[in-house]
């Protein structure tokens, strides 16, 4: 059962690092915003990895080329899917524009059953289908299909189910790539993966915005307190995602992840000074229900 605590505090970590880094749109590009989760990011990583190799003497795993081809493509996904929830910011604002990419729950349950063959229980799918509904209520929609319909077609929504869909198959590609570090176990393939996905998200958005924004480099390392507290919750959220991954179905990770959520409106009334509406305080216990009927089955085989 670590997978469970490790998605609980990646919910956490996540929903304080996008917090603090909403507070970087006022400095940085959207992409900057983006790019200082990676190069800050990396550094802590590369402590956290090298702590456990260190503490355990293991030796650095070996990678095939399969092992950097699943990193590359899940670090990839991840770039375009922050972009993307960060642009859904701006139409609606923190809470919701994270509430439209809370829909990865559903997404990564129906990419890994088709990519990865994983199963969930009947109260898995309910939990999921309670998630979706408090997705639509933060959202301040009504819960018919025509509610629905209405609010897909807005951009911010767009936004978020791109993002929830690029962060759904990031778990997938993460989930594979671990499972080519053969001979190791699941916290130093996480760790380790974490390592290499930074380290190429780095080099990639970094040369693009040495290419097309030069002078957010340049602020990026201004903002360097803002910045580093950020990276260091981006290693530590992704630490536990990655961990979760390893261990435990995609799908179930992310359901339990949801609870992101309910820490994402505490950050934005106590950081960004935005206050829960009603329809926001259903949708959270909506989610809260999702996450709860979700675990029991695994909490059932546990016991």
């Amino acid at each position: 059962m670590t997978w469970l605590p490790a998605a609980l505090l990646a919910g956490l970590f996540q929903a304080w690092r996008t917090a603090i880094q909403q507070q970087l749109r006022s400095l940085l590009s959207v992409s900057g915003a983006g790019f200082v989760r990676y190069a800050w990011g990396l550094p802590f990583a590369l402590v956290l990895a090298g702590g456990w190799l260190w503490a355990w003497r293991l030796p650095v795993p070996a990678m095939s080329a399969g092992y950097l081809a699943f990193a590359a493509g899940a670090g990839i996904c991840q770039i375009l899917g922050t972009v993307l929830l960060i642009m859904g910011f701006g139409h609606r604002g923190f809470v919701v524009g994270t509430a439209f990419a809370k829909t990865e729950a559903l997404q990564a349950a129906l990419v890994a059953a088709v990519v990865l063959g994983e199963r969930l229980p009947g109260l898995a799918w309910a939990g999921i289908g309670c998630g979706v509904a408090g997705v639509l209520a933060l959202m301040g929609q009504g819960l018919g299909p025509r509610d629905a319909g209405r609010a897909l077609v807005q951009p911010a929504a767009l936004c978020g189910l791109g993002a929830g869909a690029l962060f759904a198959m990031t778990g997938v590609l993460v989930k594979l790539a671990t499972a080519r570090l053969a001979g190791v176990d699941a916290v130093t393939a996480a760790l380790v993966t974490l390592v290499v996905v930074l380290a190429i998200q780095a080099l990639l958005h970094g040369g693009w915005i040495a290419a097309k924004e030069p002078q957010t480099l340049r602020k990026v390392w201004q903002s360097w307190r803002t910045s580093a507290r950020v990276g260091l919750l981006s290693a530590l959220g992704s630490a536990c995602w990655f961990t979760g991954f390893a261990l435990a179905p995609v799908a179930l990770v992310r359901i339990v992840g949801q609870v992101e959520v309910i820490f994402t409106v505490l950050f934005a009334r106590r950081l960004l000074g935005e206050r829960a509406r009603v329809h926001e305080v259903a949708g959270l216990m909506l989610v809260a229900l999702g996450v709860i009927l979700a675990l029991l089955p695994a909490l059932g085989r546990a016991a």
